[in-house]
């Protein structure tokens, strides 16, 4: 059983949804990118996407490019991102991951999913690799207990979506929205939806990302999905008001998890 595998028993026997969050290394400094990561899971965040930045991020809104590009002028690179999984995996949190497949394909998938797993991840998200493209990138999963997580969207077939539940392990990532990423003021009305046939076709949690910013929103997406992903609501705090106001909106949103709305 994986980490993420005991993380979503835990909560279910919890009765609530994981929450997990998302910020780029490097911004606006590699430093403050650990720290607040950090603060996320000190605040109630249970799992840690750990952003790669990338300068063609296709899926992500102005929010989290801005930050890519931003930390990429840094010269954040991937060795960065490699310390960056090992100092958010000491806190205990399972730690993936979430990245675009360009980077690892230029440093060698096999020797990342390597130095991955040494830095104590758990997996990785690649938003712009599909299932049928990755027999490679999967082999190596599987030879070192990694998990490979693959999108869907509302646009996705039944079809689509029982090949991504067969081939991804920990949990599916449902984008709650056609669109990039960012904060919205109401979410995807099709997101429920989605998350029943997400589970119509495996029995994979399903955790659903794009839009949720607030608690009140967690708490209506917990109250379907088996995990709420925050991601450039947390990266708007980190730039508007530093590490603190990570953690306390960190802290609204794991308390919206844990009072799910259910309807």
């Amino acid at each position: 059983m994986s980490q993420l595998d005991e993380l979503f028993a835990r909560c279910r026997t919890e009765g609530r949804a994981a929450l997990v969050g998302y910020l780029p290394v490097g911004f606006p400094s590699y430093d403050a990118s650990v720290e607040a990561m950090t603060a996320m899971v000190e605040a109630g965040v249970d799992a840690v996407e750990v952003g790669m930045p990338y300068s063609d991020p296709l899926m992500e809104g102005p929010v989290i490019q801005a930050a890519h590009q931003a930390a990429l002028d840094a010269g954040t690179r991937q060795a960065d991102v490699l310390r960056a999984v090992e100092a958010v995996a000491a806190t205990g949190a399972p730690t993936l991951v979430m990245g675009y497949w360009n980077p690892v394909h230029r440093y060698g998938f096999r020797r990342w999913a390597q130095a991955l797993k040494d830095a104590g991840g758990v997996g990785a998200i690649t938003p712009d690799l599909i299932p049928e493209e990755a027999p490679e990138w999967l082999e190596a999963c599987r030879a070192l207990d990694l998990d490979p997580v693959f999108l869907v969207a509302p646009s996705s077939t039944d079809e689509r979506i029982a090949v991504v539940g067969r081939t991804n392990r920990g949990f599916v990532y449902a984008a709650a929205v056609m669109g990039v990423t960012g904060a919205r003021a109401q979410l995807g009305a099709g997101a429920r939806d989605l998350v029943a046939r997400v589970r119509a076709q495996t029995d994979l949690p399903v955790g659903v990302g794009i839009g949720v910013s607030t608690g009140e929103q967690a708490a209506e997406v917990a109250g379907f999905a088996d995990a709420v992903v925050v991601g450039s609501a947390l990266v708007t705090a980190l730039q508007t008001g530093g590490v603190d106001a990570v953690r306390r909106l960190a802290a609204e949103l794991a308390e919206g998890v844990r009072s799910p709305v259910r309807n």
